[in-house]
């Protein structure tokens, strides 16, 4: 399905002002389809680019008819359009109400029920309006606002609330007062109509709070009701009474401005968010949902503690690690027999190798690691126990990217193998590991040209204990391929092929 992105700038006229402005309209229009309980439809006019006319000329636009770009079902009530109409055409004419509310400005609520589909459909259309700095507006598109009847019964004083409040919300959205224009991004888990509402008057009374508000609020330490209290005097009472008081409270509480905060009293958390009702030109009051987050807010500190622990281990098993190594080193510079200082060097730098991606991941914020930076500390640390006359430096290719910690532990030790294995036995003057991530595959190739393979070589039947622990490495913990040919032109070529877990 095309984007709202794609069909804005293939089929519309519309610029990347008007387009940032309906990102932040759907963005947030959930709140409009629940107070309504209505699904929407956004529709933006098909023009021509070349087109002498311009948006903000009344009548403009719709000539060529409309595109549906946007489309919202309600949470709060059934469903009309049950497929998606996303990138549907319709011809001018096609849809009087919106082409009335196009071009007359206006939001259009007249027309009986439509049966056409078996069940009854009332169809209101608003005008989407774009607030200019200069206090003018500009008009992008249509939003077809359609509730099936098929449920209809006497409101309860809740639906009156919420019809009420879609009413005010649609009238903002047509003079350009919604989205709010400047202000922070809505937090994608901020509250819902259905998580509890409160409805403000202009002084910041609460007119009316439904259920679940009251419920929030109750939890908070509220014996009284919340009908005719000033909410921001109230709250602040409820979870600031030994403390200074939160200036973000105050301000959200009272519905003056649309933003969002979180309050904690007795081991509760409630979250709040404001969205103040401007109509005609003047504040008339506010909404305020609420969410009760105390779980939410319990999980995630269970996790920052959970994660804290992970580091402080990988922290651990490193300084664990780099000891063994220490006593290792220490031991080997005591040995006189030369084979057995050379395998406890060995020994040493495959424990460092470890050492090295857990140091990594102890400063990780999750079990992955940039694993560029260990590469390149394993290239370093090989390149500096090479023999002073060759002179190799290694040198990486490509980038290796983020990887989970079980690849990133086998695959630097065998990286390390690879390397020493090359500045060892190949006495190459160049060394370099070539890198490519090929959709859900990493591939390493390491090569030298140094001096090639013996003439017998079989990896199968090999003897040297480096490369028996690369091929274990990647072919049994990695799942991987491994590959070891002569160079064209001279030197060694090892091919690793990886598979990347998807999750």
């Amino acid at each position: 399905m095309p984007t709202l992105s794609d069909l804005v700038v293939r089929h519309t006229a519309l610029d990347a002002a008007d387009l940032d402005w309906l990102h932040s309209l759907v963005s947030d229009w959930q709140l409009l389809a629940d107070l309504s309980f209505a699904d929407l439809i956004l529709w933006a006019p098909l023009l021509e680019r070349r087109g002498p006319k311009v948006l903000d000329e009344p009548g403009a636009g719709g000539d060529q008819g409309w595109i549906a770009i946007a489309q919202m079902r309600p949470t709060t009530g059934p469903t009309v359009y049950h497929d998606d109409i996303v990138g549907t055409v319709a011809a001018k004419g096609e849809r009087h109400l919106i082409d009335t509310a196009w071009n007359e400005r206006r939001i259009c609520r007249e027309g009986d029920p439509d049966w056409s589909t078996g069940v009854p459909v009332r169809e209101e259309t608003i005008p989407v309006r774009r607030a200019l700095p200069n206090g003018e507006g500009r008009f992008l598109g249509v939003i077809q606002r359609s509730t099936n009847l098929s449920s209809a019964r006497t409101p309860s004083r809740l639906e009156l609330t919420y019809l009420q409040s879609a009413s005010d919300l649609a009238q903002m959205v047509a003079e350009g007062r919604f989205p709010f224009s400047g202000e922070e991004p809505i937090l994608v888990r901020s509250p819902r109509v259905g998580d509890g509402l409160l409805r403000l008057d202009r002084a910041g009374r609460v007119t009316y709070a439904s259920p679940n508000a009251l419920s929030a609020y109750r939890r908070l330490g509220l014996h009284a009701d919340l009908v005719g209290a000033e909410l921001g005097r109230l709250t602040a009472a409820l979870c600031y009474s030994d403390e200074p008081i939160n200036e973000d409270l105050m301000i959200v509480a009272s519905g003056r401005a649309a933003k969002e905060t979180e309050v904690e009293s007795g081991g509760t958390i409630v979250q709040l968010r404001a969205i103040p009702l401007i109509v005609g030109g003047g504040r008339i009051g506010a909404l305020v949902l609420i969410r009760d987050v105390t779980e939410l807010r319990r999980r995630e500190r269970e996790l920052m503690t959970k994660d804290a622990t992970i580091r402080e281990i990988h922290h651990r098993v490193k300084n664990n690690l780099q000891t063994v190594a220490a006593l290792l080193r220490l031991q080997a510079r005591r040995l006189q027999v030369p084979e057995g200082r050379e395998a406890l060097e060995e020994a040493v730098r495959r424990v460092g190798s470890i050492a090295i991606v857990h140091e990594t991941l102890s400063m990780a914020p999750e079990e992955f690691a940039d694993f560029d930076e260990i590469a390149d500390r394993v290239i370093a640390m090989a390149g500096e126990v090479s023999a002073p006359e060759a002179a190799v430096t290694p040198r990486r290719v490509g980038t290796f990217g983020v990887l989970p910690s079980i690849v990133a532990t086998p695959l630097a030790m065998a990286l390390t193998e690879l390397l020493q294995n090359a500045l060892q036995h190949g006495r190459p003057r160049r060394l370099q590991v070539v890198v490519e991530a090929r959709g859900d595959r990493l591939s390493v190739v390491v090569w030298d040209d140094g001096r090639g393979l013996p003439a017998d070589f079989d990896l199968d039947s090999t003897t040297s204990l480096g490369l028996q622990i690369v091929r274990t490495l990647v072919e049994g913990e990695l799942s991987g391929k491994l590959a070891i040919e002569p160079r064209h032109g001279g030197g060694t070529e090892v091919t690793l092929s990886i598979p990347l877990p998807t999750s």
